[in-house]
């Protein structure tokens, strides 16, 4: 593979070998790949590495206060900037903390390297102090990982694992290095070329499914573009929307994709899905032809599989062919880079159009027109007290789209996907597939160290942030001057809705009393932050003009909503998403033929 083939991985190191320790490799190494930014925790495994990382002028280290932490701060690093993200750790424990960020950056596609140290050589196996088969822990949930007990090996697996990272479906890659490989003395070298005979991504689409996905196209009626996150991984955002004007199809964006396509361009009908709008929902549910674009057909998109989209065909685009088929049938598989799916797509429409064949959609178009007009987004105002969706919709307002916005998991979460409007890709980042309570304030800080000249705010719940809080201390030590939204309803609010739905008003073990324990003003205070609060309606603008006047402190705002607001729309778990309801008790009514 030729140099400019590494993608993200610039080979600025010599080629010429130099004598150094493995620990001097390794962090010589994370130089050379690109890394600036690393967050972690030392410990004995790993601490050989640290003693000359304190040297490097080129690695900026942040030192989290849990493992977890340093993990999601690398994922929100890596989705804010497109770039792989860094986390280190020791062996044991400190590498099984990691587990979860890197299971929820292999669900949601980021591209992640994690470094962690491991006992030495001739001890793994024996069950040594602080030793985990971290290798075999995370087979499942990485995409490719490696146990590093040579130290001449450090810099061609840096290399590999940076690549593999960044290319075909971005994902995590775990790097164990044996405590031994690190104090052996040994040359480095890094790579200009990498061998990966059985790595070898498919980003250019089939010429012949482009042409039968054109056809079918054409032909339909009732098309419309299913968005996934693929199409934010692959930067293909501005191809997009052209693709999207020059045919005038309807477009959904899922809870990865938000901020793929424009909120206010006039044919984005919104999210699809459990707690989709009903006219995205109602778009894939009455298609004729889904053309999916990096999405994967999730359970929380389809519903039921048996009644989805029952009269449509499939187009199913996605630079991972395991996601090809694996929920719904396509129709026209297509393996390839999303960007270079699109680019092909709009040419071969465009030479088509120019001869006078284009698709007729305007009846279908003024359905979902009138749909989205009928079945707005909206939510009801308490009798008293704070509605969070207000909350969150004047945060958007006052923040802007040029601001990034995290979110933890939960009811907080779908309001901060409906109600702030998403103009730009890379804004919006969640925890999508795995559903990671505890996401938001980490990846908040790796968003912030990463785009330090954007506005971030994580909005979370008052369930999550008691998850990965400490952070703030991380957060105001090291001058990354993120912003906290905390949506204080006193639960853990969507186990909360459903135990309103499906469980009689049942709350068993939701209730976390967070009006009172803990007092989330004196702890923002007492982790060195500002800490502000909200009760009523008529503060919430001053609240957050006074958080974003501060620049150069994190500011947590305690904003203490009613607990008893619901997300609407609303598909239940395993049925048919023709059941959706847009309140309670409440369906929206179509046609007998959807038009």
């Amino acid at each position: 593979m030729s140099e400019t083939g590494i993608r993200g991985v610039p080979t600025t190191g010599k080629a010429t070998p130099e004598g150094m320790t493995g620990a001097q490799s390794l962090v010589r190494s994370l130089e050379s790949a690109g890394a600036t930014d690393i967050f972690g925790i030392p410990g004995g495994a790993i601490l050989p590495a640290y003693d000359p990382l304190m040297d490097s002028t080129r690695i900026r280290h942040i030192l989290v206060r849990h493992e977890q932490g340093a993990g999601h701060a690398a994922q929100g690093y890596a989705a804010a900037t497109g770039r792989v993200g860094v986390c280190m750790a020791t062996s044991g424990p400190g590498a099984t903390n990691l587990v979860t960020p890197l299971a929820d950056a292999h669900m949601d596609s980021v591209p992640l390297v994690a470094v962690t140290g491991q006992v030495g050589a001739s001890m793994i196996g024996t069950d040594a102090f602080q030793e985990a088969d971290i290798r075999g822990i995370t087979m499942p949930i990485t995409k490719h990982n490696f146990l590093v007990t040579d130290p001449r090996d450090i810099p061609r697996t840096v290399a590999e694992a940076f690549h593999i990272a960044s290319t075909g479906r971005p994902g995590p890659v775990l790097v164990d290095v044996a405590k031994s490989a690190l104090q052996a003395e040994t040359t480095f070298a890094w790579p200009t070329e990498l061998q990966l005979p059985g790595y070898r991504p498919v980003t250019r689409p089939h010429s012949k499914q482009i042409r039968e996905a054109v056809r079918l196209i054409l032909e339909a009626r009732r098309p419309v573009l299913y968005v996934g996150g693929g199409v934010i991984r692959a930067r293909a955002s501005q191809a997009l929307l052209k693709l999207a004007e020059a045919t005038g199809m309807p477009v959904v964006t899922t809870l990865m994709a938000r901020g793929a396509f424009p909120d206010s361009h006039v044919q984005h009908l919104g999210m699809p899905g459990m707690h989709g709008t009903v006219a995205a929902v109602a778009g894939l549910q009455k298609s004729d032809l889904i053309i999916s674009l990096g999405a994967r057909f999730d359970d929380r998109v389809t519903g039921n599989l048996d009644s989805f989209a029952p009269g449509a065909k499939v187009i199913h685009a996605d630079i991972d062919p395991a996601e090809i088929g694996k929920n719904r049938h396509a129709d026209v598989p297509i393996v390839g880079d999303c960007h270079e799916v699109i680019a092909d797509l709009l040419a071969l429409l465009t030479t088509e159009a120019d001869a006078g064949h284009t698709g007729d959609y305007e009846a279908w178009v003024d359905f979902l027109a009138g749909v989205k007009k009928r079945y707005p987004l909206g939510y009801d105002t308490p009798a008293s007290g704070l509605a969070p969706q207000y909350v969150i919709e004047r945060l958007g307002a006052i923040a802007g789209p040029d601001a990034i916005y995290t979110s933890g998991v939960g009811q907080h979460q779908m309001w901060a996907a409906h109600f702030i409007g998403y103009e730009k890709p890379n804004t919006w980042l969640n925890s999508g597939g795995l559903g990671t309570m505890g996401y938001a304030v980490p990846a908040a800080m790796g968003a912030k160290v990463g785009m330090p000249d954007s506005t971030v705010w994580a909005i979370d719940g008052d369930g999550c942030f008691q998850m990965t809080n400490q952070e703030l201390a991380t957060c105001a030590i090291n001058d990354i001057p993120i912003k906290v939204a905390i949506i204080n309803n006193e639960s853990l609010g969507m186990v909360r809705q459903w135990q309103t739905l499906f469980y009689n008003e049942r709350y068993s073990n939701t209730d976390l009393h967070s009006k009172r324990i803990p007092d989330f003003v004196k702890l923002a205070d007492a982790y060195g932050c500002v800490g502000l609060s909200c009760e009523s309606p008529d503060q919430v603008d001053a609240t957050i003009e006074k958080a974003m006047s501060i620049d150069d402190q994190p500011v947590v705002v305690d904003f203490r909503v009613h607990r008893d607001a619901m997300v609407w729309p609303m598909v239940a778990a395993g049925t048919s998403n023709d059941e959706i309801k847009y309140a309670r008790d409440l369906a929206p009514e179509f046609d007998e033929d959807g038009l």
